[in-house]
């Protein structure tokens, strides 16, 4: 159904395209990494300019008018933007609950920690990208010197008072798996709010590059188990993690969907908006956002969008995958974007469908009815 500027009016029903609570915001494709998992192929010679800061203003405005929540701002590298520290605190001061900053935090400087101090935004936080708790499996993807230069700008931003608005942003892959109960450590020690990982995701350079892969089965089975085993792990895991194949084993109530990609819209420099991060297609993507203003493309967005909720409802029944698999209830195929965007369409499994099925296989869910 249409997306209305007044949030009461938007009805909730299952049948309806639900309006967007968080809102992806791409505002550079600049980057001073080209690491070589890189979703979006930042870098030092963009495809799109940097976002114009008067439109970024304006679209946060409009984003909080239509009752949004959380707006995350990301690229590329969001710290080459000139504006981005006066769209967050634009952002702070027009009711928002949430607001992120995704970053490889390398080009924070000391007065800029300052001033992220002294601005007291509302439910603000730094995702930061580490991808190993050493400097060998970090730089194996974002380059030579990444590691030391990201440690010191955590340890800059921990001296700043920050530190309990740091995330850690991990990505899984084959070789750094292991090292996730070390970066829980890591921030334990510095007093780090969290460190969330996902999956890597076989698209953008990563499609390319033959030296990077996501983990195995045997590599999620046995990290469970030192889950298990490991009460120091389980302590930091339960205090600061959050990992989708450990949730996994834990799953228990059935879904008809999985998928809750109109509450999630990405946004991107060349002004294209989609359903969600994952979900590329122009075929799905509304264009010319920033002309339009954000509550007519959402209302377009909407009607072009409807289709994949059916397809979301009735994945698991149709995905051969799934008719054999003792999760097959809990996991409804998986996510909808992740299928979409390593296998180029959303009625495809979802890219990590083995290490589920081993996963519950192994630990079989006790399916409870809501």
């Amino acid at each position: 159904m249409p997306l209305s500027a007044n949030p009461a009016s938007i009805e909730s029903a299952q049948t309806d395209i639900r309006p967007p609570t968080t809102l992806t915001l791409a505002i550079t494709e600049r980057c001073n990494l080209t690491c070589c998992h890189c979703w979006v192929a930042a870098g030092q010679q963009p495809n799109s300019p940097d976002v114009p800061e008067w439109s970024l203003l304006q679209l946060i405005e409009q984003f909080s008018a239509l009752g949004g929540e959380h707006i995350r701002f990301t690229g590329g590298e969001p710290l080459l933007h000139p504006g981005w520290l006066r769209a967050m605190q634009f952002a702070g001061t027009i009711g928002l609950s949430a607001i992120t900053l995704q970053t490889n935090a390398m080009l924070f400087t000391e007065q800029q920690v300052k001033q992220l101090r002294r601005s007291g935004l509302p439910g603000f936080s730094i995702q930061i990208s580490l991808d190993g708790a050493t400097a060998a499996s970090h730089d194996r993807v974002r380059g030579s010197g990444a590691f030391a230069a990201t440690m010191q700008a955590i340890d800059r931003l921990v001296q700043g008072g920050l530190a309990d608005r740091i995330t850690i942003n991990f990505t899984e892959m084959q070789h750094n798996l292991e090292e996730f109960p070390d970066l829980l450590q890591l921030a334990e020690k510095l007093g780090l709010a969290a460190v969330v990982a996902g999956t890597l995701v076989k698209g953008g350079r990563a499609a390319e590059c033959s030296g990077i892969a996501p983990p195995d089965s045997d590599q999620y089975l046995r990290l469970i188990r030192r889950y298990d085993s490991d009460h120091d792990f389980r302590t930091r895991y339960d205090a600061f993690g959050n990992m989708a194949a450990l949730q996994w084993r834990q799953d228990d109530s059935p879904r008809s969907s999985c998928c809750t990609f109109a509450e999630h819209p990405y946004l991107t420099t060349d002004d294209r908006l989609y359903p969600c991060l994952l979900c590329h297609s122009d075929e799905y993507a509304v264009h010319g956002v920033y002309e339009k203003g954000l509550e007519a493309a959402l209302q377009e967005g909407a009607r072009l969008w409807a289709p994949l909720l059916e397809i979301s409802r009735r994945r698991s029944a149709a995905l051969d995958h799934c008719r054999d698999c003792p999760g097959a209830a809990v996991c409804a195929g998986g996510c909808m974007g992740r299928a979409w965007s390593s296998c180029g369409s959303p009625w495809a499994a979802d890219d990590r469908c083995e290490q589920r099925r081993a996963i519950y296989s192994a630990f079989p869910p006790k399916v409870r009815q809501n």
